[in-house]
């Protein structure tokens, strides 16, 4: 079943076209991982699903409804079902681990007794329970990492977004990170779609890779297809 259609999307910023022409289908439950260098557009791509941007042309459809057409939001980012997990985790320094995941609850009205039993549940789950009174300035790189997840879970979201969210990390901590996130997705039986330009990051845990350059999509595949891809194009 799909649950996202990019279809024909452009998007520019100050007359710099950075996405160009992107389409793409992702079923539910996939894992993909898009995977190219620094300024490919990589990141554009995961906010204009999450809603943060919309795209200047094209259409974005999420669970059969469609989000943006042509320039226009028609559903914002509090209404599509997403979490998102940011490349610098975006978590709030003046508040204990709870409050960052009560936030969001507390804006949609979520009752209290609700949100601690939501918030509970996801901590266990993350295995950050003896932190939820600690602030993010006194984790570790790693414990925040996990309550950044966190925080993006707790809402229920039918897709999860992450943006380069280990790229900070030695790795180690990274490799030990990436099974907490494959554990959690299956666990949620969530769409993930996770942006990285890191190769061995993209082959641990996709299910599907799109390589991106320049704006555009230069292949999708599976991580054999684009292993192979890669070499190929490395040793003409």
């Amino acid at each position: 079943m799909m649950i996202v259609k990019i279809d024909n999307v452009y998007k520019s910023y100050n007359k710099n076209l950075v996405i160009k022409g992107i389409s793409i289908d992702i079923e539910k439950g996939e894992r993909v991982v898009i995977l190219g260098p620094s300024g490919c557009g990589k990141s554009t791509l995961l906010r204009m699903i999450a809603g943060f941007i919309h795209p200047d042309k094209g259409r974005l459809i999420i669970d059969g409804r469609i989000v943006a057409d042509n320039g226009k939001c028609v559903i914002g980012p509090e209404n599509r079902h997403v979490g998102m997990v940011f490349q610098d985790l975006a978590l709030w320094p003046h508040m204990s681990s709870y409050k960052n995941l009560e936030f969001g609850l507390k804006a949609k009205n979520i009752p209290k007794m609700e949100r601690r039993k939501h918030i509970d549940e996801i901590f266990e789950k993350v295995q950050m329970d003896r932190f939820k009174n600690v602030h993010p300035g006194e984790l570790s790189g790693g414990q925040q990492q996990r309550i950044a997840l966190a925080r993006a879970l707790v809402m229920r979201p039918t897709i999860l977004l992450m943006d380069e969210p280990l790229s900070s990390l030695d790795t180690d901590l990274r490799q030990v990170l990436e099974m907490e996130i494959l554990r959690l997705q299956e666990e949620f039986a969530i769409t993930m779609i996770y942006v990285t330009h890191n190769r061995e990051e993209a082959f641990s845990l996709a299910t599907r890779i799109v390589v991106m350059e320049g704006g555009m999509i230069q292949k999708t595949g599976t991580v054999k297809e684009i292993s192979e891809y890669i070499y190929n194009a490395s040793h003409k």
